[in-house]
């Protein structure tokens, strides 16, 4: 699991989900819910490249991805990306292993 602390940096990610899938997580720092779905993701075994943002660390990353993806910002908030699009999204409690598993086998392939 790779950290985004730069809009650029955002941008590789986002380039990168044109050639292959992958995931890309806000994260608050302060939240419980959010250190829950944290350690939901990182312990996800989903074969496709994780990242993830603490959003009170790197607030413009967090701006240009609501901004980019369309998607009002919520936090946690996990991605799935292709094509340099968000195909799928959970907030919340919706972010466990089962629907990150769900989510790599409807849109997890190239």
């Amino acid at each position: 699991m790779k950290e985004l602390q730069t809009v650029n940096e955002w941008y590789d990610v986002l380039e990168q989900s044109k050639e292959n899938p992958l995931f890309v997580l806000k994260h608050s720092t302060t939240c419980p819910i959010s250190a829950a779905a944290y350690n939901a993701f990182e312990s996800s075994a989903t074969g496709i490249p994780k990242y993830f943002l603490k959003v009170q660390d790197s607030r413009p990353v967090s701006n240009e991805i609501e901004s980019n993806l369309r998607v009002e910002h919520q936090s946690p908030q996990l991605f799935l990306l292709k094509d340099g699009q968000a195909v799928w999204q959970a907030t919340h409690y919706s972010i466990s292993g089962s629907k990150i598993g769900k989510a790599v086998e409807e849109f997890g392939s190239k």
